[in-house]
Parts: structure tokens; C-alpha cells; sequence
């Protein structure tokens, strides 16, 4: 599955780290430190996509931080924490491949070190309710199986059902789930766009239709399920195209229970966006109406906020204002600027 194993040295003894050579039988080359590998000069992302390592280290500090502001799906406060870098899937919008050297997979295996520090910040905010995401730096089910991120972190947050807790995803890899029972405080959210983008811009990920049929297989299992437009990607007959999709969506999934659904355009801080468009500089995604606000890329003010508008309009057919959150650059900023 993977090209390399290496092993941090103050990682080797976490219990995840001994399931995972165990369960695979590689032997590993072990580290200093993960950057010596991770942070390695001229290295190719798109070759190493291709054929990607894995990379076990321990995270140190910052192990829960705020989300960027404006950023939420009701609650007071909002944190994420990142268990994994990088992706296995490859979607040309992703700031990801822009954001780091290397396509090799980093996983912090002291899980209970994070468990430690949301419990932590779970208390400080004792009269405030937060929600937790995971999924900002990688997919958080599609490598489930060598993780084991949902399996460790599922009890976790039954025993603090105070705070919610969002799994954010597009891997229809939901076996667990389904054999688990669900949690009333964790909430499978699904990346979701309409089909003639998705294909041309989501490589490697399951199909839109797949998406769909684990999200009602989900549902019929009592899981609360959230619904990520995001980003809005322009395109010829973009009103059309949205306004259809959003009709088959929620003609698929039962209404009622949907736990909440955004919407945002396409945004990427600028040397991120550079980045990319190095890498990519035949995407025809990069070319099209695209221009510095401050700090990020994105859609002029007055296009996004029609493309924005159009979207929120539409939604607002089948769900309640109430279950939708809408982020634009006015009320957002960049956690990897």
C-alpha cells in the first residue's frame, strides 16, 4: 500500500504504531524527527502522489486550534484537529497539494494525547457548546482501516456528548459506522458537488452516486448527517447545473434528517494558490475569474456573492434557514496563509 514506513523515534512505542507494522509486516526506517523526511528539498508531489509513504510521528503542541473565524455549524465555539496529513484522494481544488512539498502521509499516532487536549478544551468552554472537526488536513474515513481514527475516537465523544464532534469526508469507506451505534453528537459530513465537476476535478474520490448512497445508508442507520457544498466551483450553465444537483441531493436524502449543510465559494490563500498553479498550470480551474482579496484567492466580491446568493437561494427550498451556514471572505480568514 505504501512505499516506505518510516517511524519517528518518540513514536515507536504508541499502541497505534505497533498495530500498524504488526498488521502490515514492513519494516519500518526510523526518524529523528518526521520532518527529515516530510520537509525533504526537491521533492516531486505530483511523482510522490503516485506512490506515497507513510510517515508515524507524534504531534507536540497545537494539538486543537480554533477554526478560522466565521467558520461553524451553530455552536459557540469551534476547533479542529488534524490526526493525518495529506490525502489519498486528488482534488485539483484541494490547498493541500499546495500547501506542502511532499504527498507522503503523515499520521500523529499519541491519540490520546488529542483525546487529552479536547477534554481539556471540551472543560474550559464548560458554559459554551463546541463542535470538534476533523477531516481539514485529509479525508478522515477513506484510510480508516490503518488509522483506526473513528474506531479510537467514536467513544471518545460518547462519553462528552456535550460537545459535537464532525467527521468530514468523501470515502464511502462507512463499515464501521454502520456496525457502530450512532451518536447523536457526531455528525458524517459529506464534501459533495455536482457530477460534471466532480468527475473533472475530484480524482481519485468515489463518484458523487456513491457518496449519495452511503449518506442514506447512514441516515437509515440514525447517524446525523451533514452536507458540505463547498467550494462553489464556476462553470458554464453554473445555474442550471447547481439547481439540478441540489433537486437529485435532497430527493435522495431524507430531509429531516440532515444535522446541517454549508456552502462556500472556492478560496485559497495566495501563495498556496501559487503554489498550484505551478504544479497544475494547465488547469483550466486556475484561469477562470479568480483574484487576490487580501491575504486569499478567490471570486471577485460582487461574483462570489451572486454565485453565493444563487446557491443559498436554491437550498433554501428543501432545508431551513436555520441548518444552513453560508462562508464567504468577509466573514472568514485563512488558517494557512
Amino acid at each position: 500500500m505504501f512505499q516506505f514506513l518510516y517511524v519517528e523515534e518518540s513514536a515507536k512505542d504508541q499502541p497505534i504504531t505497533r498495530q500498524i507494522i504488526q498488521r502490515y509486516g514492513m519494516s519500518p526506517v526510523y526518524c529523528e524527527k518526521y520532518g527529515e523526511i516530510f520537509n525533504r528539498q526537491s521533492q516531486n508531489f505530483r511523482l510522490q502522489k503516485e506512490n506515497p509513504s507513510l510517515i508515524l510521528a507524534k504531534k507536540n503542541g497545537h494539538l486543537v486550534l480554533e477554526t478560522p473565524k466565521g467558520y461553524g455549524i451553530g455552536t459557540a465555539k469551534n476547533f479542529y484537529f488534524s490526526h493525518l496529513l495529506n490525502c489519498p484522494f486528488d482534488c485539483r481544488y484541494c490547498f493541500l497539494q499546495g500547501l506542502y512539498s511532499s504527498a507522503n502521509f503523515v499520521l500523529f499516532v499519541n491519540y490520546q494525547d488529542f483525546k487529552d487536549t479536547i477534554a481539556k478544551t471540551i472543560k474550559e468552554n464548560a458554559s459554551e457548546q463546541c463542535t470538534f472537526f476533523a477531516g481539514y488536513d485529509s479525508d478522515s474515513l477513506a484510510l480508516e482501516s490503518i488509522t483506526q481514527f473513528a474506531h479510537n475516537f467514536l467513544p471518545f465523544f460518547e462519553a462528552h456528548p456535550e460537545a459535537l464532534f464532525e467527521i468530514r469526508t468523501k470515502s464511502t469507506n462507512i463499515n464501521l459506522l454502520l456496525k457502530n451505534r450512532p451518536l447523536d453528537n457526531c455528525i458524517i459530513a459529506y464534501s459533495l458537488m455536482p457530477h460534471e465537476l466532480s468527475s473533472h476535478l475530484e480524482n481519485k474520490t468515489p463518484s458523487v452516486k456513491s457518496r449519495l448512497e452511503a449518506l442514506l445508508k447512514l441516515q437509515h442507520a440514525g447517524w446525523p448527517i451533514g452536507l458540505r457544498f463547498d467550494p462553489l466551483i464556476f462553470c458554464d450553465n453554473f445555474d442550471k447545473l447547481y439547481a439540478r444537483f441540489y433537486a437529485e441531493v435532497f430527493e435522495t436524502l431524507n430531509i429531516e434528517k440532515i444535522h446541517s449543510v454549508t456552502l462556500g465559494a472556492f478560496r485559497m490563500p495566495k501563495n498556496i494558490y501559487k503554489n498550484i498553479t505551478n504544479l497544475y498550470p494547465e488547469e483550466k480551474l486556475f484561469a477562470h475569474s479568480l483574484t487576490q482579496r487580501g491575504s486569499l484567492v478567490s471570486y471577485n466580491e460582487s461574483f462570489e456573492c451572486s454565485l453565493l446568493n444563487f446557491c443559498y437561494e436554491e437550498l433554501l427550498k428543501y432545508v431551513p434557514s436555520d441548518k444552513l451556514f453560508a462562508y464567504d471572505l468577509q466573514t472568514m480568514s485563512a488558517t494557512h496563509d
